[in-house]
């Protein structure tokens, strides 16, 4: 594979350098997974913030998700997927693992769509992984991982630590911290830099490749084959399915439609008219009811429906407590 890709603009949200503001993004930097995004927005408060810089290869932003549903009934959130591992700690129902329920954990890419319930008050927060960029730290094939969900400590040594230090930090975190420059946040950031820093992680140039790969699907529609994207890669299709089972943990054609899929939901969420056969033929689907299959079965409803309801969802019910 020809070395140097080029990766796309970063967020100028994530840009400024750490402790100055606008170094976080507060709000919603980037819609892309949240279905219903607009009651998303109503109930949920959602920043990301870029790692250390000597993280950056391997990480592509740390996140966090604030809510306050006191008085009103539970909220069901949907995801639809990335193809990226995410590194999670939250205060509120703990994840099942094969070694038990945790409040910290490691999710391999999963590859299905995926329901969060919130209740009362809480926080979650994370880091995601660039695709490729969690290789050095497991030390294994991603694909190993795929669709599971680890106790933080199988793959971080200081885990228990980190884990604590991070609970103490967003206790007091939570809106005391408005312009994200306060020492809660940079807390925060410094304690998610150390425990991912302290795993040694060592730059690794095909890692760097995959995710310019993994880049150019996202952000050229046109890619709708494995072996047209393998060309303009210079490699084969096995070997670029190789490599991705290896640093992704994903095939490059679950990719290629995760993206499609994703494109189909900008365009049904955009209020625009859509037509669907010619967006189907434009994103590589065989037909229309192919296209209405994947994206009915990922987000919950057809196409045509979703752009109906504009992508708002359930409205927020009117506030029990002040």
């Amino acid at each position: 594979m020809p070395t140097g890709e080029t990766r796309p603009t970063a967020d100028p949200m994530l840009a400024a350098p750490r402790g100055e503001p606008g170094r976080a993004a507060l709000g919603w930097p980037d819609d892309r997974g949240f279905v219903h995004v607009r009651a998303a927005r109503e109930r949920l408060r959602y920043a990301r913030w870029r790692p250390a810089p000597e993280l950056a290869p391997f990480v592509a932003h740390y996140w966090i998700v604030e809510y306050d549903l006191r008085g009103e009934s539970p909220y069901r959130q949907r995801i639809l997927p990335h193809p990226s591992v995410n590194l999670v700690v939250t205060d509120g129902r703990a994840r099942p693992t094969a070694a038990g329920p945790t409040r910290s954990w490691i999710a391999g890419v999963i590859r299905g769509h995926y329901d969060e319930t919130l209740r009362d008050t809480g926080w979650v927060v994370g880091a995601r992984f660039r695709p490729g960029g969690f290789r050095p730290f497991l030390g294994m094939p991603v694909a190993t991982i795929t669709d599971r969900f680890l106790p933080l400590t199988e793959v971080f040594a200081a885990g228990e630590a980190a884990v604590r230090q991070l609970t103490i930090d967003l206790g007091h975190t939570p809106g005391d911290d408005a312009d994200d420059t306060g020492s809660g946040r940079q807390a925060l950031l410094n304690q998610l830099d150390a425990l991912l820093l302290a795993a040694g992680p060592v730059i690794d140039p095909t890692a760097a490749e995959v995710d310019g790969v993994v880049a150019r699907i996202a952000v050229d529609p046109a890619i709708a084959r494995v072996d047209e994207l393998a060309r303009q890669a210079g490699t084969t299709p096995r070997q670029l399915q190789r490599l991705f089972a290896e640093y992704v943990g994903a095939s490059p054609k679950w990719v290629i439609r995760l993206y499609r899929l994703h494109e189909a939901a900008d365009r049904a969420a955009s209020g625009e008219k859509v037509s669907w056969a010619a967006l189907a033929a434009e994103l590589g689907y065989s037909d229309q009811a192919h296209l209405v299959r994947d994206f009915t079965a990922q987000v919950g409803a057809p196409p045509a429906r979703y752009a109906r309801q504009g992508a708002a969802g359930t409205p927020r019910p009117p506030r029990d407590v002040p």
